[in-house]
């Protein structure tokens, strides 16, 4: 006999429903409950270094500027004229004066204040441009130059917001020997016809490299390729692990001792003998010997950041819902200020060969969304299941939840997130909207 099955049920602790990826009235309420109430990853502030600059961003599908003013502050700005609605911002970048709304003319500058309207005399005396500037993100902060923003204003500030993910986003910081990296170096852009949580799930999914990318592995030098799908076993040292507030981790760094190490593996055979040795000098320089080889190893951990952002490689990722199924994801590669060209050459090839439009890896993945989005048509089989590894679960000494790189800990992570604001939700049709 079926029972019925509420919104708040729809993720259990070791299974999905298939709806939660296929229900718009569900995506809104993601929209509401997560995108409008969380931290959300908006770009890098070396995308808008100089006054004036801009970028058109999106806050959960509310289209946004991130801006730089005069005075060198950042501000993420709604991308609504005030007076009748119609986007102020057509470009996906640059730098302007102000924001002209081609409609009727309005302007803002960039701090969103009202500046200009044409035909002024046609108002009363009442009309104050003061109350028609831009509508502004509640908070913005910047996270050693990752900008986030909320359009709450009752969120944690995002240092603790970050909690665990912090540990590691320093060190892949701190990669440069000046604890700095540019994103100017160009933009990755693909989407696919499926959920934006598809794309979150699998950045931080270490059990199917071994399947979905076995033919790029297969292309590399045998050896290489050989040891790069050891990592993704059973037998594996690597980790999966739960840094809370739905941030995770796949680590695939190497179970050593402290003391220098080499260059990452990214650039091993890629780069001169003398431009490894310069860099390798330099981080030992800035940071002593042992905490260079903890930065040498954050070149091979994955970070997922709850709602939206992966750090992978040498890239941020940027996951941007559009509907249930369709989602546009932005791949901003980095440069590490301070480090011979050489250096940054091979990482932006090596990016490229993986995650590149005709690279062997994201494509495989985006096949996959597609492949999933197509099989949750099927009625009858309404589970996704995500159990595998959770008895092999342990706390380890800083009191993170760990378990082999092939263990669904990370997705597990996300959705114990993801069901925290959800489950005090009720859909507009009815609580029941679906049999089990």
């Amino acid at each position: 006999m079926s029972s019925q099955l509420k919104l708040e049920e729809l993720v259990q602790d070791t299974r999905v429903h298939r709806r939660i990826y296929l229900e718009e009235e569900i995506f809104e309420l993601e929209m509401e409950r997560i995108f409008e109430r969380n931290w959300v990853f908006v770009g890098h502030e070396s995308e808008v270094a100089a006054p004036g600059d801009f970028k058109t961003v999106m806050m959960g599908t509310q289209p946004a500027i991130m801006t730089r003013d005069d005075n060198g502050d950042l501000h993420v700005l709604m991308n609504r004229c005030m007076h009748r609605a119609a986007t102020v911002c057509q470009e996906e970048r640059g730098n302007c004066s102000a924001f002209r709304c081609w409609y009727h003319g309005w302007t803002y500058n960039h701090k969103g204040d009202l500046i200009g309207v044409p035909y002024a005399n046609g108002y009363s005396a009442s009309f104050d441009k003061r109350k028609f500037g831009l509508i502004k993100a509640a908070r913005v902060e910047n996270y050693r130059g990752l900008v986030f923003a909320s359009l709450s204003p009752d969120v944690e500030s995002l240092p603790s917001y970050l909690g665990g993910a912090r540990y590691y986003i320093d060190l892949f910081l701190d990669l440069s020997p000046e604890g700095a990296v540019e994103t100017r170096a160009g933009l990755h852009k693909y989407g696919y016809d499926g959920n934006w949580k598809f794309q979150m799930e699998n950045g931080v999914d270490g059990y199917h490299p071994n399947f979905v990318h076995q033919a790029f592995f297969e292309t590399q030098v045998k050896p290489i390729g050989h040891k790069v799908m050891q990592l993704f076993t059973d037998s594996s040292e690597c980790t999966a692990k739960d840094l809370g507030n739905g941030h995770s981790l796949l680590d695939m760094s190497p179970k050593r001792g402290p003391g220098p190490r080499t260059v990452p593996s990214i650039l091993r055979g890629q780069t001169s003998n003398t431009a490894s040795e310069t860099y390798l000098n330099s981080l030992i320089n800035r940071f002593g010997q042992d905490r260079t080889a903890e930065i040498l190893a954050a070149s091979n951990v994955n970070i997922g950041v709850f709602p939206n952002l992966l750090i992978i490689g040498i890239q941020f990722r940027n996951t941007m819902p559009v509907s249930a199924t369709r989602t546009d994801v932005h791949l901003l590669p980095t440069t590490l200020k301070g480090v011979p060209d050489e250096i940054n050459v091979a990482r932006l090839r090596a990016h490229e060969a993986f995650y590149g439009p005709a690279g062997g890896g994201a494509p495989d993945d985006v096949e996959m969304f597609n492949r999933c989005t197509a099989g949750l048509r099927v009625k009858g089989a309404e589970w996704l299941e995500l159990s595998r590894g959770i008895e092999r679960e342990h706390t380890d000494a800083d009191g993170i939840i760990t378990a082999n790189i092939t263990d669904e800990t990370t997705q597990r992570a996300f959705y114990r997130r993801w069901k925290a604001p959800i489950r005090t939700a009720r859909l507009q049709s009815s609580t029941t909207i679906c049999r089990v």
